[in-house]
């Protein structure tokens, strides 16, 4: 299947984020295609070959994604990051009255942090795949135990092989990815989620990175104002707040598509 999404570019957060989102969506919506073209094929009594090869293609759906996961997070570790982390440093620089290069603090930090941003793209996908893989394995199983005694084509088998087709779309549904601990989100909403937490953590790692270099000791956030510190429902609010650079760094965001934000206050002396 042809995709018609260009290299990804950097740029806005919010832009790259949705594109991140649309790409692996495409894919996943290419999947769940497959799997109802594989319900379809055993739905209508077809014979066991017609069901293998449709099972064929949904397996090639399954690598599919996989690679469309791996080269957009590959993609976005190496250009979006590096831009939005020089985004937030070059900001911090102005601030201080300085200027950013990548010395080794700010190459080291972006290393980490892109080591850690793609892993955790991988983890986030996990879960779609091992659904697939679970209707993968279903459908093999009745397609070696059960479909090849549909084939008689009377009226009976007809009802008991569209019965099966429901019974697999009931117990393997691809519309919504339900995780261990029930909750149940869209590829598109993961996938937008996660990039747009990544690039907030990147620039303000590029900020709190370069104030520290600076010798800058508090940074002022900015912050919705009903935003906790360490979650949104913390009664710690942070906007307007002074933070040590370090309990910063440690919570460089507080929750998904936060919009949180440093400052460099080279004039603090102390926590007000």
């Amino acid at each position: 299947m042809a995709y018609d999404f260009p290299p990804l570019t950097p740029g806005d957060a919010a832009t790259v984020a949705a594109r991140v989102a649309a790409v692996l969506e495409d894919a996943w919506q290419r999947l769940a295609a497959e799997q109802a073209a594989v319900l379809a094929a055993i739905g209508d009594n077809a014979r066991s070959r017609m069901v293998a090869d449709r099972l064929a293609q949904f397996q090639a759906a399954i690598v599919d994604f996989q690679r469309r996961v791996d080269t957009e997070a590959r993609a976005f570790v190496a250009r979006q990051l590096p831009h939005l982390y020089e985004q937030g440093a070059r900001a911090a620089a102005e601030a201080v009255g300085g200027h950013f290069s990548w010395t080794l603090i700010h190459t080291e930090a972006l290393q980490s942090l892109a080591a850690d941003s793609y892993a955790d793209f991988l983890r986030r996908s996990e879960e779609e795949q091992r659904m697939a893989a679970q209707f993968y394995r279903a459908v093999r199983e009745a397609a070696r135990r059960e479909v090849p005694l549909l084939a008689a084509g009377n009226t009976t088998v007809l009802q008991a092989a569209k019965a099966l087709a429901d019974r697999l779309v009931t117990d393997h549904q691809l519309t919504h990815v339900i995780y261990r601990n029930g909750a149940r989100y869209p590829v598109q909403a993961w996938a937008e989620s996660a990039a747009l937490a990544k690039s907030a953590v990147a620039y303000n790692a590029g900020t709190l990175n370069r104030a520290r270099e600076a010798g800058v000791q508090w940074m002022q956030v900015f912050d919705g104002a009903g935003c906790g510190w360490t979650s949104h429902k913390d009664p710690d609010k942070a906007g307007g707040t002074l933070r040590t650079v370090e309990d910063a760094a440690a919570w460089p965001i507080s929750h998904p598509r936060c919009g949180r934000a440093f400052g460099p206050r080279p004039d603090a002396v102390h926590k007000s």
